[in-house]
């Protein structure tokens, strides 16, 4: 008996009370939880650092109109005092006359001034018909050449930005089809037309490799094809170029458009790739970020073929339907989720790339249907 009494007591001893007890697991669990949320945030943070998730900033659709601040030409104001030197001491009558003869040129909807460095307007000569296109182009490929942070990645030598690059291919492939079709439909009279050599510069320099690190350099070759876009803008504005808006000239862009977009939309919808395999998680950001780049891209061209091309498109009610199609592809630009996933329909997860490829069809559909209407 007396063994047995001292087993127990000593027993009894190792054990902890339970008070003793909650409070570790108090104290453990505060611990876990706080270890939980710092390496979130920690990883959060470095995501954000590479861009890995959050790696492709947003750029606004509404950029370039912000970007097209009033610059009035400095020779402007010499031409309005010319002017009203001239007209001092005529009557009310003569004035009026004059008025109703040759009315005051209407405003650009998107502002006065160009986005094209150099290619200034005054309110006696408003932008000349393209110039909103070119500037659409230039501000579609110039975010990624000369404003973000690392710019053009496709060719680094370290590469670990790959929703970047995914993207950046994706506003390239856009850049270059629109080249083309300017250089050899918009900017031509016919098909015997000689093409302008600043557009047929600029459309070669876009076919080089994207991942051409050196001799020549993906990013240099694209920086001069945009250089060629302004020195044709100036040629624009000075009346040394020609830009058709016809039917027939625009047409063949919102085919290729909505031929990209349809590609962009089967990688978004597929389940297998072409040799069978089901699509991997490591394949679907690639998707996504590739239609972002594609999106943000056309809304910025699309801007510009609303402006240029608006009596086209009001006689023949095209306008609803291409400003359909420019709010998809904003709307598409803006899907910037943490980290995209690629869970069931009808789970919990989400699945970023059907949430891609809802308005990227739409997108389609509105410039399908654009392209049918003008051709009619």
């Amino acid at each position: 008996m007396t063994l047995d009494k001292d087993f127990a007591e000593g027993r009894a001893a190792e054990e902890p009370a339970p008070e003793e007890t909650r409070e570790f697991k108090r104290f453990f669990g505060v611990r876990v939880v706080a270890g939980i949320v710092f390496g979130v945030i920690a990883i959060w943070g470095v995501w954000v650092l590479v861009g890995l998730v959050k790696g492709p900033d947003k750029l606004p659709m509404a950029e370039a109109e912000k970007a097209k601040l009033a610059h009035v030409d400095e020779k402007s104001h010499d031409v309005e005092k010319a002017l009203g030197d001239k007209t001092h001491g005529e009557t009310t009558h003569e004035k009026t006359a004059k008025t109703d003869v040759h009315p005051a040129p209407t405003p650009s909807l998107h502002g006065s001034a160009p986005a094209v460095p150099g290619v200034r307007t005054s309110p006696l000569k408003p932008k000349a018909k393209g110039v909103e296109f070119i500037e659409g182009t230039i501000a579609a490929l110039d975010y990624d050449l000369n404003k973000r942070f690392w710019g053009w990645r496709r060719n680094d030598i370290l590469r670990f930005t790959d929703n970047v690059e995914n993207m950046q291919l994706g506003v390239l492939e856009v850049v270059r089809r629109t080249s083309i079709t300017l250089a050899e439909r918009i900017t031509r009279y016919g098909v015997t037309d000689v093409i302008d050599p600043n557009l047929e510069n600029a459309m070669n320099w876009f076919m080089v490799k994207p991942s051409d690190y050196w001799l020549p350099s993906a990013e240099e070759k694209y920086k001069d094809g945009l250089d060629e876009f302004r020195k044709f803008a100036h040629k624009l504005q000075a009346g040394q170029a020609r830009f058709y808006t016809r039917t027939d000239t625009i047409i063949p862009l919102l085919v290729k458009f909505a031929d990209l977009l349809g590609s962009a939309d089967e990688n978004l919808v597929k389940e297998k790739e072409e040799d069978g395999s089901l699509v991997s998680w490591f394949k679907i950001d690639d998707y996504f970020y590739y239609a972002r780049g594609v999106a943000m891209a056309m809304g910025h061209i699309l801007h510009g073929v609303e402006e240029d091309f608006s009596e086209v498109l009001a006689a023949r009610y095209g306008t609803d339907l291409l400003e359909n199609a420019i709010h998809a592809c904003h709307v598409a630009s803006k899907l910037d989720p943490w980290l995209v996933t690629n869970g069931a329909l009808d789970g919990i997860v989400a699945n970023h790339r059907a949430n891609m490829a809802a308005p990227i069809s739409h997108a389609r559909y509105y410039l399908d249907a654009l392209a049918k209407v003008l051709s009619t």
